[in-house]
């Protein structure tokens, strides 16, 4: 058993304070570090397949397009990947200080376009002229 507390470990039912480790060979330290690896590893593992169990337990009587089930796992391959629900919105402002900030005219205005208004400043000064689309497909 391993408890890590505030200066104290108990390891197998024995209590070593900060200055035992200390006095430790680099041998007990290493063994003691796999010892808690690998009780870490199946720990870990164990909460995992419990989460994953409540996770399918939450996801039954649902038809599959209904829920998007996650599978847990240490890597991000397994995220889903959603469609966008509309098409993409080409900017139509842009930042003369730093031209690669644009921001389309949707949701919140952002904070450089925010602060030149602030000092004066009036949209249309910052809107993107309108190119035919195949200039742009060019670029």
């Amino acid at each position: 058993m391993i408890l890590i507390k505030t200066n104290q470990i108990i390891v197998s039912n024995r209590k070593m304070d900060q200055s035992n480790l200390e006095a430790m060979s680099l041998d007990e330290l290493w063994s003691l570090h796999e010892r808690i690896s690998n009780l870490l590893s199946v720990r870990i593992i164990a909460e995992k397949r419990e989460l994953e169990h409540r996770l399918i337990q939450l996801n039954r009587g649902r038809n599959p397009g209904e829920g998007v089930v996650l599978k847990l796992s240490a890597d991000a391959t397994n995220r889903p990947h959603q469609k966008r629900k509309y098409p993409r919105v080409l900017a139509k402002y842009r930042n003369p200080a730093v031209p690669t900030e644009m921001w389309s005219g949707r949701g919140k205005q952002p904070r450089w376009l925010v602060s030149a208004l602030k000092a004066g400043g009036r949209i249309e000064d910052f809107k993107i002229s309108q190119e035919p689309m195949e200039s742009r497909a060019r670029r």
